[in-house]
């Protein structure tokens, strides 16, 4: 199993960055594939992003892609997502998952999940 803790959200203005951070535990944790899920109300949970653990191909929705960037930090054990150029549509609570495969990200259906963190946009 694979714990994991988010933190880093806050309100910040459109055009402003924040850096979300999720610390990973458990057991074999650099096997699996790490990613990035947002929610809205009324919204279905939106992919953002993902990566394998060591590295190589990342992954990112079209809406965040170019702006946003996912990468692990392997001493410590922390995948992060740099969210930069906000707008108030970003809006949302923003979940860190993790799973074997990377293809349950785009299935939105990754094993483990954080508790969220809030981000808030304001105009």
């Amino acid at each position: 199993q694979v714990q994991l803790v988010e933190s880093g959200g806050g309100l910040v203005q459109a055009g402003g960055s924040l850096r979300l951070s999720c610390a990973a535990s458990g057991r074999r944790v650099s096997y699996y594939a790490m990613g990035w899920f947002r929610h809205t109300p009324g919204k279905e949970r939106e992919f953002l992003a993902a990566m394998p653990w060591s590295g190589g191909d990342t992954y990112y929705e079209d809406s965040v892609r170019g702006r946003f960037t996912i990468s692990t930090d392997n001493a410590k054990n922390t995948v992060y997502l740099q969210m930069n150029s906000l707008k108030p549509e970003d809006t949302a609570v923003y979940y860190c998952a993790a799973d074997l495969s990377i293809s349950n990200f785009r299935a939105k259906a990754p094993a483990y999940w954080g508790q969220g963190t809030q981000v808030t946009v304001s105009s």
